[in-house]
C-alpha cells in the first residue's frame, strides 16, 4: 500500500463517499454469523443466514434482535446461553454488525453504546478500564469465550471478537472471582469469530484523522463431511496518528479460530497474537488537592513528553470442547494460556498551579505475565413431577505469575497542559525495583472454585427459579522488589450464593429479581504514588465479599425491546493517605437502569438508555466523608443512538449517537468536580454491488462532532482522582470488499 494512503485526508475521503451515495437500500441483516450481505440473483441486496457456534455449544450464537445491533441473549456464566426473557439478570450483547458499522477498533469503542458503562484508564498507564454501574472492570478481567486472562491487558483489537457481552451486576457465582480484583459492578465477555456456513473473503481498509491507516483480512472456509471443520483467519495492521497532536499507534494482530463438530461432540480453539505500540500517548493528569479542577485543554492538545511510550506483545491460545453424554447430560472442558511482555516509559503530570503548569517524574516499567486457566463442567436436565430441572456443576482454576521491574527518575520534569513543551529525558534514577532488562517475580495469583446450580421451571416455563453457590479460593503471594523475598501472602476461601427468579407475566413481559454476591481478591499496595515510594508497598489486603440485590422488568415487543432494573451493591474503598495505601471504608452504589433497543419502524434502529446512580461513601475514617458521593461516579449517564435508512436514496443509511455524563467529583470531600459533558457522533454507511459476487461497503464516521474539550473521566482505579481528557473530533472512513 502506498505511503500516501496513510496521509489521505479523511475529509476528502468523506466527500468522495458522499458523492457516491446512490443505489439499492440495504436490507437489515439477520445473520447469526458474519458472512454479511450478498447480491441475490434478482439483483437486490439480501443476507446470508448462517448458524456458527462461537463457544463450542449446541445452541450456537443467540439470534440477533430486530435491527441486528444486539442479540436476544448471551452467555450467563456457567448457566450457558440464555434468552434475555428467561434470565434473572441484566445484560446487553453487541453484535459484529454493530462493531463493523461503527468502525469500532477496540472494546472501549463498542462500549460507548452502553449507558451503564463509561470508559476510564488504568492508574498511571494506558490500560483500558470500564466503569460498570460505577465500579471498575479492569481489562485484565475481560473474559474471552468465558475464560479470564487470555486477552491483552492494555488494548484489545476488535478483530479478535464476534460479540461483546456486557453483564451488569455482581457475578462471582456465574464466572468465578475476577483475578484482577474488579468486576463487582459487572463483567465483559468477548466471543471469538467462527467460520460461517458460506465462504467468506473480506478485505478492509480505512483512514482516520491524524493520518492513521489500516488494512485487514477476514477469511473463512468450512471443510469435510457436512462442513464439520471451520477455519477463520483475521489479520490487521494499523499505523499512524490519532488526532491528538504527535500521538501515534501501531498495531499488528493475527488470530486463527477453529471449530469442529459431529453429532455428539463440538470442539473449538483460538490462537492469537497482538503487538501494540503507543508513542507519545497523552497521559492522565492528577489534580492538585488545593486548587480547583483546571479547565480542560483543547481536545487536540498533547502534554506527553516525546520520549514516552507503551508497548505490549501478547500470545494466547484457548480451547473449548463439549460432548453429549446422553440426550440430557452434556459435559464440557475449556482451557487457555497467555504470555505477555510489556515495556513502558511514562510521565504522568500533577498540576502545580492555576496556570496549568505541572510537575512529574519519569516512570519506567517492564512486566511479564504467564497465565494459565481451565474449567470443567457438566449440565443435566431432568424432571421431578411437574418441575423441570437444569443442574450445572463446574470447577475452575486460574494462575498468574507476574514479573515486574521499575525505575523512577531523580528530579522534577516540568510541563504545561495548555502550552506543552518538551523536557529532556532524565537519565538518573532515584528509586529502582529489580532490573528493567530482567524483571523478576513480584506477584503470584492462584484461584480455584467449585460451583453448583439448579434452575427449576414451573407453570409450563412461566416461572423460573435459580439457586446455587460457588466455593472460591484465592491464593496470592507478593515478593519484595530487588530482594525477591516473600513479603506478604494469603490463602482464603469464601462461598458466594445466588438466588434468582423470573416470572413471565405475559409472552412479552418478564419480571425478575436476584440476590448475588461478588468476591474480589484484596488489592496489593503499589510500589509508588505520585513518583514516590508507598510506605507499605506489596502489602496484600484480604478478599472482599459484596452483596447485590436487584429487581427488574423486561419487555419484548418483537421489533422493540426494553428493560428496567433497580439495584444496590457495595465494595471496599482503597486509597492513599499520604504515602500509605489502605482500606478506608466502603462504597455503596444504588441505581436505576433503563434501556431500549430494536427496530420500532422499518428502516429505523434504536439503541440507548439511561442510568441513574447514587454512589455513597460509607464507614470512612472518622466519618469525615460519610454520605458524600464517591470519586468519579456520575449521577446521570445517558446514551441514545439511531440509524436511519434514507427513503428515496437506495443503499444509504445515516446514524447518530449522543452521550451524556453528569458531573463527577474528583475528591472524597466533594469540593472538586469536573463538569458534565455531552458528545455527539454521526456516521453513514452505503453499499455498492461491484458485480461478479463482489460487494463494497463504505462507512464514514465523525466522533465528537463539535470537537468538545472535556474531562471524560475521573480516576478508574479506586480512590484515585486522575483526569483523562476526551478524544478530539475524529473523522474515519473505511471500506470492506466481500468477494
Amino acid at each position: 500500500m502506498p505511503a500516501s494512503f496513510f496521509h489521505l485526508r479523511p475529509t476528502v475521503a468523506a466527500t468522495l463517499l458522499a458523492l457516491n451515495a446512490a443505489a439499492a437500500l440495504a436490507q437489515q441483516s439477520t445473520a447469526t454469523g458474519t458472512a454479511g450481505p450478498v447480491v441475490s440473483s434478482g439483483g437486490t441486496l439480501s443476507t446470508v443466514t448462517v448458524e456458527a457456534s462461537a463457544d463450542a455449544s449446541a445452541e450456537g450464537l443467540t439470534k440477533p434482535y430486530a435491527g441486528g445491533q444486539v442479540s436476544r441473549g448471551g452467555r450467563v456464566g456457567i448457566l450457558g446461553n440464555q434468552d434475555m426473557m428467561s434470565t434473572p439478570f441484566s445484560s446487553t450483547n453487541y453484535t459484529n454488525e454493530l462493531i463493523q458499522d461503527q468502525q469500532a477498533k477496540s472494546v472501549a469503542d463498542v462500549l460507548l453504546n452502553a449507558p451503564s458503562v463509561r470508559q476510564a484508564r488504568g492508574f498511571g498507564n494506558f490500560q483500558e478500564l470500564y466503569v460498570v454501574r460505577g465500579f471498575p472492570v479492569y481489562s485484565d478481567d475481560v473474559a474471552y469465550n468465558g475464560l479470564y486472562g487470555m486477552l491483552p491487558r492494555q488494548y484489545i483489537a476488535s478483530e479478535f471478537f464476534e460479540r461483546v457481552e456486557v453483564f451488569r451486576g455482581a457475578n462471582t457465582f456465574l464466572n468465578g472471582a475476577a483475578p484482577g480484583g474488579s468486576g463487582i459492578g459487572g463483567a465483559i465477555n468477548l466471543l471469538p469469530k467462527r467460520a460461517p456456513n458460506e465462504p467468506l473473503t473480506r478485505v478492509g481498509f480505512g483512514v482516520q484523522t491524524g493520518g492513521q491507516g489500516y488494512v485487514n483480512l477476514d477469511l473463512a472456509r468450512r471443510f469435510g463431511p457436512d462442513d464439520s471443520l471451520g477455519v477463520r483467519v483475521n489479520a490487521v495492521r494499523r499505523e499512524g496518528g490519532t488526532g491528538v497532536k504527535n500521538e501515534s499507534q501501531q498495531l499488528g494482530a493475527f488470530n486463527v479460530g477453529l471449530d469442529w463438530h459431529n453429532r455428539n461432540v463440538r470442539l473449538s480453539a483460538d490462537f492469537g497474537y497482538q503487538d501494540y505500540d503507543l508513542k507519545d500517548g497523552r497521559p492522565s493528569l492528577t489534580p492538585s488537592s488545593t486548587l480547583p479542577i483546571p479547565r480542560a485543554p483543547d481536545a487536540r492538545t498533547n502534554f506527553a513528553q516525546p520520549w514516552t511510550y507503551s508497548k505490549e506483545k501478547d500470545k494466547f491460545a484457548t480451547f473449548r470442547g463439549e460432548v453429549d453424554i446422553t440426550d440430557s447430560i452434556t459435559a464440557w472442558a475449556a482451557g487457555g494460556v497467555r504470555r505477555s511482555d510489556e515495556d513502558n516509559v511514562l510521565s504522568n503530570p500533577t498540576l502545580a498551579d492555576a496556570f496549568g503548569n505541572t510537575s512529574n517524574t519519569r516512570f519506567s516499567n517492564t512486566r511479564k505475565d504467564r497465565i494459565g486457566t481451565a474449567e470443567i463442567g457438566v449440565r443435566g436436565n431432568f424432571a421431578t413431577g411437574p418441575v423441570k430441572h437444569t443442574v450445572v456443576v463446574s470447577a475452575a482454576k486460574y494462575s498468574n505469575d507476574r514479573d515486574n521491574a521499575y525505575t523512577i527518575s531523580r528530579g522534577t520534569i516540568r510541563n504545561n497542559i495548555y502550552a506543552p513543551y518538551a523536557s529532556p529525558y532524565p537519565v538518573a534514577n532515584s528509586f529502582t525495583g529489580n532490573t528493567l532488562e530482567d524483571p523478576r517475580l513480584t506477584d503470584r495469583i492462584d484461584t480455584s472454585s467449585v460451583a453448583i446450580a439448579d434452575t427449576m421451571s414451573f407453570m409450563d416455563d412461566r416461572l423460573l427459579v435459580t439457586l446455587g453457590a460457588r466455593r472460591q479460593t484465592i491464593e496470592q503471594t507478593s515478593y519484595a522488589y530487588t530482594t525477591l523475598k516473600q513479603s506478604s501472602t494469603y490463602d482464603k476461601s469464601k462461598t458466594t450464593p445466588v438466588a434468582g427468579v423470573v416470572f413471565k407475566i405475559t409472552p412479552t413481559v418478564s419480571a425478575y429479581a436476584n440476590y448475588i454476591e461478588g468476591l474480589v481478591k484484596g488489592n496489593v499496595a503499589p510500589g509508588t504514588v505520585n513518583g514516590l515510594p508507598v510506605t507499605n508497598a506489596g502489602e496484600i489486603f484480604a478478599p472482599y465479599q459484596a452483596k447485590q440485590k436487584e429487581i427488574g422488568v423486561k419487555y419484548d415487543g418483537g421489533t422493540l425491546g426494553a428493560s428496567a432494573a433497580f439495584f444496590t451493591t457495595d465494595q471496599p474503598t482503597y486509597y492513599y493517605a499520604g504515602q500509605t495505601y489502605g482500606l478506608y471504608g466502603k462504597q455503596r452504589n444504588q441505581g436505576l437502569e433503563l434501556s431500549v433497543f430494536g427496530q420500532p419502524a422499518k428502516g429505523l434502529r434504536l439503541l440507548g438508555g439511561l442510568t441513574l446512580l447514587d454512589a455513597k461513601q460509607k464507614n470512612t475514617q472518622g466519618g469525615a466523608t460519610d454520605g458524600l458521593t464517591a470519586i468519579g461516579v456520575a449521577r446521570q449517564q445517558a446514551n441514545l443512538g439511531a440509524e436511519w435508512d434514507v427513503p428515496g436514496v437506495r443503499n444509504l443509511s445515516l446514524n447518530a449517537r449522543v452521550l451524556y455524563t453528569s458531573k463527577q467529583y474528583a475528591n472524597a470531600a466533594n469540593t472538586q468536580s469536573v463538569p458534565s459533558w455531552t458528545r455527539f457522533d454521526v456516521g453513514a454507511r452505503y453499499l455498492v454491488d461491484l458485480g461478479n459476487g463482489r460487494l463494497l461497503t463504505l462507512r464514514a464516521r465523525i466522533d465528537n462532532l463539535f470537537n468538545k474539550s472535556y474531562w471524560a473521566s475521573v480516576g478508574g482505579t479506586q480512590g484515585s482522582n486522575y483526569l483523562v481528557l476526551g478524544a478530539p473530533r475524529t473523522f474515519a472512513v473505511s471500506g470492506t470488499i466481500d468477494f
